[in-house]
């Protein structure tokens, strides 16, 4: 159990002492293995540089700069400082155990997530996603009939991609046939940001946070599925009542077949097979889902070597100088590093900052201080649902991982509730989640932050109804003892 560092003064008034006090004047308790530092400068300071950095964050949009930037640094800074003040007191060697665990929750995260990219990476590149979107353009739906189906493409995609891909994927069709109506681009996408996000929230595999909820054990695969109903009922409640206000005529049917490539249905295939391993690892074996993941991304290498001796061309027409056209065959290779090295690294750089980041943070005290104020005072049902409105402001990977930090004593259906509302909590405004900001950029200015403010009320009222769905529907889970 951690024992603060005490100060004279209250916590506030410590601060400005502390700072013009030698180190060695700061009386000092110790017990156990950790320092509570949450009353220390040191603490101060560390918070301080969270807050800037991820105020940094938020306005990507606005500096282009990379979101890992400031985190990574942030990361840094606060365990520079962590380490600084437990070498003062002869504990180097508890910071050094400390940040090694947060780098081992890390690496797991990111090869599990490298796996994920590279067989999601490998599928955009034999067509996979242009095939869909192909044949969705070429059918002639009506608007409405295209927010539906979008809406519910997304809804059962995201599970098994992720919901920034699935956006993106169902965005590039709304956007194909619905260019003349900006009022259905921008209903569509705020169908699509809700569907994605809640598609993602009951499987391991649809959401960051409910992966990193299904590797420490909290939550087994099976038991998502628990949310499939809730999850189900924040998308279709502000869908329905969004559906009067989309345009009952039909957009210009456009003609787009776009062809598979070689060996596409395959790689979806082990896609799958990956899956199942990586549950089969975590489920019979006791073994982590990222061994699974890994080895079936061996699986991937090898296919891609096959493709590469079978051989593979592709015909090119080119046009001379003297305008006479001329057909040009070159090989392509199929090769699984290149698919790896389009990984978003960036993302995966910035969870590196923000587990080590909020890592540093627990260490420091502060989450044991959080889960004091809102699981004890607040209880587990409203600290749930604030997680899930804060999300809608911060990016729920930190939020879920300060829960996952705090592990506060709750029942299994509380458990399942804030894997919940973390995952759909970001669809009440467009920069709550990536899909949202994804499509932003994507939209050419017909879906914005104000557009999506507008039915954030009505995305509210999904949000709820899931909420209430979740404990009418699992109402025995909140009985279970956590781990029982």
């Amino acid at each position: 159990m951690n024992t603060p560092i005490k100060s004279p003064l209250g916590a506030w008034s410590a601060l400005s002492l502390v700072l013009l006090l030698p180190f060695a004047a700061i009386a000092a308790e110790m017990s156990g293995h950790h320092l509570d530092l949450s009353h220390h400068w040191v603490g101060y300071v560390s918070l301080a540089i969270f807050v800037i950095a991820y105020a940094v964050v938020m306005v990507e949009e606005v500096t282009h700069l990379r979101k890992s930037k400031p985190v990574v640094l942030a990361a840094g800074l606060i365990w520079a400082l962590i380490a600084w003040v437990y070498n003062q007191h002869g504990m180097g060697h508890v910071a050094e155990e400390a940040v090694r665990h947060n780098i081992l929750e890390y690496a797991e995260l990111f090869l599990f997530l490298l796996a994920a990219m590279a067989y999601i990476n490998a599928m955009d590149e034999r067509n996979v996603f242009n095939a869909l979107r192909g044949w969705l353009v070429a059918k002639g739906f009506t608007y409405r009939q295209l927010f539906w189906i979008t809406g519910f493409l997304a809804f059962f995609i995201s599970p098994v991609a992720d919901n920034l891909t699935t956006a993106l994927l169902m965005g590039a069709v709304i956007l194909a046939v619905g260019k003349d109506s900006p009022q259905f681009v921008a209903l569509a996408f705020i169908n699509l940001v809700v569907a994605a996000n809640a598609g993602g929230a009951f499987s391991p595999f649809g959401d960051i946070t409910t992966l990193m909820v299904w590797q420490k054990g909290v939550v087994q695969f099976h038991e998502f599925f628990d949310l499939f109903v809730p999850s189900l009922v924040n998308f279709v409640v502000p869908a329905a009542i969004m559906h009067f206000a989309i345009p009952k005529s039909n957009p210009k049917k456009l003609d787009e077949h776009i062809q598979l490539k070689r060996g596409a249905l395959a790689v979806v295939v082990l896609f799958f097979v990956t899956i199942a391993m990586a549950v089969s690892f975590h489920n019979f074996l006791s073994m982590p889902p990222v061994l699974g993941m890994m080895t079936g991304l061996s699986l991937l290498m090898f296919y891609g070597y096959y493709l590469k001796v079978t051989g593979e061309k592709e015909v090119i027409e080119c046009v001379t100088t003297e305008g006479t056209k001329t057909e040009v065959v070159h090989p392509v290779t199929f090769d699984i590093f290149n698919k790896i090295a389009r990984a978003e690294w960036d993302t995966l750089l910035f969870f590196f900052g923000v587990i080590l980041a909020v890592g540093g943070l627990g260490t420091i005290g502060y989450l044991d201080s959080v889960s004091h104020l809102i699981y004890d005072q607040w209880g587990a049902l409203w600290a749930n649902v604030s997680v899930g409105i804060l999300s809608s402001l911060v990016d729920n990977i930190p939020v879920m991982f300060a829960v996952l930090t705090m592990m506060p004593d709750m029942s299994h259906g509380d458990w399942l509730l804030v894997t919940l509302t973390a995952g759909v909590g970001g669809s009440l405004l467009s920069i709550g989640s990536a899909a949202g900001v994804a499509l932003m950029g994507q939209s050419k200015g017909m879906y914005t932050f104000m557009s999506h403010l507008k039915w954030t009320p009505v995305v509210a009222l999904g949000y709820a109804a899931s909420i209430l769905a979740h404990l009418w529907i699992n109402a025995d889970l909140f009985r279970i003892p956590a781990g029982g």
